[in-house]
C-alpha cells in the first residue's frame, strides 16, 4: 500500500464513511487556514447518523471504546472529504487530541484513542499518518458519547 494515495488506501480498508455531521452549536466543523486544516471535536457518528453512546468502564468495554474511537476517525474522514473533496489533499497528521468519557478508575485512555490513530496511520501511512497526540479522560462528554477527538492536519 506504499505507493497508493490516501483515498486509494482508504478504499482498500473496505470501511464505510458515515455522513459528515452538521454542527450542533456555534462553531465550524472544519477550518482551513493557509496550509493547515483544523477539525473541531467529532463524536462517533454511525451510518444511520445516530451516535454511539456510553461511558467506558461502566457502559462500554475498553474494546468497544476503541471501536468508538475508530468510528470517530471515520466521521472525521467524512468531514474532510465533504469539505475539501479528497483525503489526498491532506499531507500529514500534525496533532490529535482524544477525550475519553470514562469512569474515574479507568486508565487506558491511549488504548482507546489508538482506534482513531491506527486508522489515520493506515490512510496516510506511518510517516504522515502519525502525529503528536494527547489522550485524556473526562467525567462526561456531550450526549454521553464515549469519545470526542479533534485534530490538526497539514494540507498538500
Amino acid at each position: 500500500m506504499e505507493n497508493l494515495t490516501p483515498d486509494e488506501r482508504f478504499e482498500q480498508l473496505k470501511l464505510n464513511l458515515p455522513p459528515a455531521p452538521a454542527p450542533l452549536g456555534v462553531y465550524k466543523p472544519c477550518l482551513v487556514d493557509g496550509k493547515y486544516l483544523y477539525l473541531s471535536g467529532h463524536g462517533p457518528v454511525q451510518d444511520d447518523k445516530s451516535l454511539i453512546i456510553g461511558r467506558i468502564g461502566s457502559d462500554l468495554t475498553q474494546e468497544e471504546g476503541k471501536l468508538a474511537a475508530l468510528q470517530v476517525g471515520l466521521t472525521m474522514l467524512s468531514t474532510i472529504k465533504s469539505n475539501i473533496g479528497s483525503l489526498n489533499k491532506v499531507k500529514r497528521v500534525i496533532k490529535v487530541l482524544g477525550m475519553v468519557n470514562c469512569t474515574p478508575e479507568f486508565e487506558k485512555h491511549p488504548f482507546i484513542i489508538n482506534g482513531c490513530s491506527e486508522l489515520f496511520a493506515k490512510v496516510w501511512g506511518e510517516e504522515n499518518g502519525i502525529g503528536v497526540r494527547s489522550a485524556v479522560g473526562f467525567g462526561s462528554l456531550p450526549d454521553n458519547i464515549p469519545v470526542e477527538i479533534e485534530a490538526l492536519f497539514e494540507l498538500s
